[in-house]
């Protein structure tokens, strides 16, 4: 095989990191590649599950001896410590490698401090390679660590003047089936899907990650969970049926608001100590608004499709912009054709980092 270049061998972890986004957490999705002294690659991993061996230990598993004197090119910092699995900083150094080349320091107190361990070893340690590209790839964990809360992404889908339903209140379907297929993709991605009471009321969906062409269903299923500040969520509502876990949280459950609806900071930190690192936001337009009031939204992804209504309900309730300089901005990340559909994703600047 042919020697790769750094740069090339961290583009290709990256991409192995993404193979375990929405089966990871609590921990981080990590890849990690491993390069002989003359450049080849080796050995090769990810991080598949909590619990499971980390990226770096099934590298070193493939590559045997001839990582000795090697290359560890790695997305995070390699953990110093031990949990459900030991130190990878301790395999790196009974492996020999000579190098280790990292994208992104840990930030958790816990498990930092391996950059120094291996220097410590004799081993050279190179930070910083293609690291806003792996930050971007492991952002749900890294914000959860800085920030003590998860992610949330919210996602919704409107015509291109904004609305999500017709002035009689039908929404089947706005977007297209490549639109649809590809949020069940991103619902696979995340360890909750959120939406609030009323969307269960009109709209009983499943908030499964499911194929539609064939009805079956992801390998994991993310939490349900159905925000409703009264528990007005119908025994028989389909949120309740065996394929994915549930939580109806209630604002005796959660705690309330001054309004008496569920304290959304409170719900966070509760998903937060459920091991729940990143939230999908899927409805409706009153609860994204209240989210993004409180702040609590850390990306956009809009799917617009091609077609006007003129009337009907709009995408987003109050968020409390009241006049123009109040307004969200967002910094557009991705713009891409799905189906006939686009799909935007955004950052609001103040929610940036």
């Amino acid at each position: 095989m042919a020697s790769v270049s750094i740069d090339e061998a961290m583009r290709r972890a990256i991409g192995l990191a993404a193979r375990g986004l929405g089966t990871t957490s609590p921990n981080p999705v990590v890849g990690c590649v491993l390069l002989d002294p003359a450049g080849e690659v080796v050995g090769e991993g990810f991080h598949a599950y909590a619990g499971g061996p980390h990226a770096e230990i099934v590298a070193l598993a493939q590559a045997g001896e001839r990582a000795r004197g090697g290359t560890a090119v790695v997305t995070l910092e390699p953990c110093n410590h031990t949990g459900r699995t030991g130190p990878c900083t301790s395999a790196l150094i009974q492996a020999g490698v000579a190098r280790v080349v990292l994208a992104v320091t840990d930030p958790n107190p816990v498990a930092a401090g391996g950059a120094a361990t291996l220097r410590a070893a004799g081993i050279e340690v190179v930070t910083g390679v293609r690291a806003d590209e792996a930050e971007a790839g492991n952002i749900a964990w890294l914000h959860a660590v800085r920030h003590g809360r998860p992610f949330v992404i919210w996602k919704y889908a409107a015509t291109l003047d904004g609305r999500s339903a017709a002035a009689d209140g039908t929404s089947m379907w706005i977007t297209s089936e490549a639109a649809r297929t590809d949020v069940h993709a991103l619902r696979a991605t995340v360890d909750a899907v959120v939406v609030g009471v009323g969307t269960v009321l009109a709209d009983d969906p499943r908030l499964t990650a499911r194929n539609l062409r064939d009805g079956s269903l992801a390998i994991r299923q993310p939490l349900r969970v159905v925000v409703d500040s009264a528990g007005r969520t119908p025994v028989g509502a389909r949120v309740r049926d065996g394929a994915a876990r549930t939580w109806v949280a209630t604002a005796a459950e959660v705690g309330a608001d001054p309004d008496g609806r569920v304290d959304l900071t409170a719900l966070l930190d509760l998903l937060h100590a459920r091991g729940v690192r990143a939230v999908l936001l899927e409805g409706g337009p009153q609860l994204a608004g209240a989210f993004l009031a409180a702040g609590l939204v850390d990306r956009v992804i809009g799917y617009l499709a091609p077609k006007l209504l003129g009337a009907g309900p709009a995408a987003l309730g109050d968020a409390g912009v009241w006049t123009i300089g109040d307004v969200i901005d967002l910094d557009i990340t991705d713009v891409t054709r799905v189906g006939p559909d686009l799909r935007i994703t955004g950052l609001p600047r103040s929610r940036k980092g």
